[in-house]
Parts: C-alpha cells; structure tokens; sequence
C-alpha cells in the first residue's frame, strides 16, 4: 500500500484532494434513471418484466414478481441449519439493540395548556437488497429489523433475481426471519420507481432505506419527496487510527476485508509510527492475492487505498474527523481514551478484537452507516427512520387569551393580518389591518 506522510499540502480538503471521493458522476446516469422511473410510472408491471428482462437477462411474468410462499419454504431447505441458526442470532443480536432506540410519545398539561409528541411508526416501508457482487443477508436484517422494531405496518423487499429467476436462498430466508412482509423479484432504478410510484403488483410505499449501485443511489435521490428515503449512500469505507502498539497483521487483515466489497470502497489506515505503516503495507501485499476476491481488492487498493502517516496523534485525530468515515476502528494503547477524540465517524470499532466484520454482521449495531463524509452530519440507519412524530397543542379559551396580544403582535409585525384576526376573533376583536 502507499504510504503518504501527512503534512499541510496532503492535509489540506483530504477527501477531495488526496481521496478524490468528492467527485461525483453522478450527472452522467440521471437521463437513463429518469427514462426507467418514467417508464415504470407509466406502464407498472408490464415495465419491471421488460426491464428486469432487459438488465438482469431473466425472463418473468407479472404473476411471477413477487415470491411465494412456496420459494420461501424451498429457500430454507437450501441453507444449512447453521447459518439459519446464525442468521437468527444476528437477527436477535440486532432487535435487542434497536429497542433500546425506541422513542415514547410524552404529553405535558399545566394551566389549561397541553402540549406533546406523539410518535407514530410509518405505515407503508420500502427495502432496497442489492444482488450482484455477493448475497446480502446482513444488509436485508439490518434495514428489515429496525421497521419491524418500530411497528411499521407493511415492510416491502425488492431484490434482483438470480439467472435462474430465483431470489438467492439466504436473502429469502433473512428476509422471512427479520419479518419482511412481501419480497418482490425486481432490482435497479425500476425497483425504486415500483416502490415509489406503484404498480399493479408492488404497492406503492411512503419510504425506501437501503443501499445499492448508483442506478438504485440516483432513483432514490430522483424520487426523494414523492417519498421519504433513508439517505444517498456511496462505496464502503473503513479508517484505522493505530499507533505503535498495534498488530500490523489484523490491521492489514481488516484493510483488506473492506476492500472486497468493491473497486470503490476505500481503506485507510492513519497511524503515528512509520515502523508499523511498513509493517501493515507488507502485511498487505502478502496477502491481497492470496483471497479470492482480489481482482476487487486491488482496485480498490490501487483507487482508495492508503496508509497515512501523521507527526503525532493530535495530527493524527484530525485527519480522522476530517475523513468522516463509515467505518472507524482505534488500535491504539487506550482506545476508549483516543475515542474521545473522534467527533465524526459512522461506527467506532474499539480495539484489536474488535473488527470491523463483527459489526457488519452480528453485533447489533447497525451496518447501515453515513459514507464519504457524511458523517459530519448524519446517522447510521435506526429505528428513528422509520417513526414519524406529531406534535400536539391543545389551549383553553383562557390559556389562549393570556398569550393573545402576544400572538396578534407577532403576526402584524410580519403584516400577517390573517393570523392576526385568527387569534382576535375569538375574543370580540378584530384586526382587519396593519397598524
């Protein structure tokens, strides 16, 4: 791996200048996600058969969109009751955590005024599971379990058939045990405009969270406002802020496991000690050809890959929050201290037992994380995505005419003569016009 010394030049807008993952070209896909979702808006279900035809080389009919029960219980007698015994695990592991999100509705009352919040659960929930690259039944728990969490009614699952038309038997058998409620054989752009418009088959949902390609990235920002969406998520990333106490080789081990998952994911490692950034670069170079997915790998090494090598850990800590990422893991003499530190990451992975596959997989935790900066400002996926809050005021006539002369004020000094009458006609006034 290259080994780049941190300084003012190299410092200096890192995620644009060094990392170059600002850049978007985005702009150069929108016209065909804007044919797919048009086409779909206006022809349903007779468009999803075309294009998954089109895309995904299969051939469906409309009555075959969605899957069965029959596929579901042939799904299961295909994955070893092992995995179906894991895969229940990490489902538990992953509810018990998102309980303990769950907000409550609270009501206040004092002198004829009542105020409060009601917190409802979204009716109608959209779930985006990416095929390609490899199946994701983590990613189906990690977005099914949260809604099921917070009580939404009706949890829709779309996913890209295989080339046999089938849906890949362990995204089927996660998505039954996390309690999704319709599974639909459909991927793409396409998926997104079913979700968000409607068809004949698929219903039309009032939010769709989970992450895919840049066709499925683009659709739901394309869609955003016709329906919520959790957010616009990029390529995965993981940071490891190490000093000279760390183990170069589960270092150069959790580096690589990032660096599977696509050309575009990125891998960093931030550390003090020249010695290990040596160490962890051989580390890696031994073992990168040595896996199975290491055409991947060394594109995504090659495009994201670095090791950063900080004067101190005060330069160290800032390259970190500057970078905002997905995944952070602290090998350091005292994690829980230098995390302290850390204003700006997804997931915060203490320790070396601590990998950053435990949290993909089974912790808890959500993997649903905010990517190429977005940290700065956003969450990973939680039950909060799927609840909606109401506020509630209720005034007595006397609360209301205590505050009344407040309120007309206010109101004409924004020359809102209507807000102002509003409030005064309820007392024998009127105010017609600004003073």
């Amino acid at each position: 791996m290259r080994i780049v010394k941190l300084d003012s030049n190299t410092k200096k807008d890192i995620l644009t200048n060094l990392l170059k993952r600002s850049a978007s070209q985005m702009s150069d896909f929108q016209p065909a996600v804007d044919e797919i979702l048009n086409d779909v808006r206006e022809n349903g279900d007779e468009a999803l058969v075309r294009l998954t035809e089109k895309f995904d080389k299969v051939t469906l009919s409309k009555d075959s969109l969605r899957v069965t029960k029959e596929e579901i219980n042939d799904a299961y007698d295909s994955v070893s009751d092992e995995l179906i015994s894991t895969i229940k695990k990490s489902r538990d592991n992953i509810y018990n955590f998102h309980t303990k999100q769950v907000r409550q509705s609270f009501i206040t009352t004092e002198k004829g005024i009542t105020l409060g919040q009601r917190i409802t659960a979204i009716e109608k929930v959209g779930v985006y599971v990416p095929g390609g690259r490899a199946p994701l039944s983590s990613s189906v728990l990690m977005n099914v379990v949260p809604a099921v969490v917070a009580g939404v009614e009706k949890i829709v699952m779309v996913t890209p058939p295989g080339k046999d038309g089938k849906v890949t038997p362990e995204v089927l058998v996660a998505a039954d045990i996390a309690g999704a409620h319709e599974i639909y054989k459909v991927g793409g752009a396409q998926a997104i405009a079913a979700l968000a418009y409607g068809t004949e088959s698929i219903p039309k949902v009032y939010k769709i969270v989970g992450p895919g390609n840049i066709f499925v990235t683009l659709a739901k920002k394309t869609v955003f406002g016709i329906v919520g969406i959790d957010s616009v998520a990029g390529p995965s990333e993981i940071l490891v802020l190490a000093d000279e106490t760390a183990n170069p080789a589960y270092i150069a081990a959790d580096l690589l496991s990032q660096a599977e998952h696509d050309p575009m994911a990125s891998s960093i490692l931030v550390t003090t000690s020249k010695e290990l950034a040596d160490r962890v670069s051989d580390e890696v170079d031994k073992l990168k050809d040595r896996l199975s997915r290491s055409e991947i790998i060394n594109q995504s090494l090659d495009n994201y890959g670095y090791i950063l090598l900080a004067d101190d850990m005060n330069d160290a800590i800032e390259a970190v929050n500057e970078i905002a990422s997905e995944h952070v893991e602290i090998q350091t003499k005292d994690p829980y201290q230098t995390m302290t530190y850390i204003r700006n990451a997804g997931a915060i992975f203490l320790g070396e037992y601590s990998s950053e596959p435990l949290g993909d997989y089974f912790a808890g935790p959500n993997h649903v994380l905010p990517t190429n900066g977005t940290a700065k400002f956003s969450s990973p996926l939680s039950v909060d995505e799927f609840i909606k809050k109401t506020s509630l005021i209720s005034y007595s006539r006397d609360s209301l005419e205590a505050v009344s002369d407040d309120i007309i004020r206010f109101a004409k000094a924004e020359q809102l003569t209507a807000h102002a009458n509003s409030v005064a006609t309820r007392f024998g006034k009127e105010v017609l016009d600004v003073d």
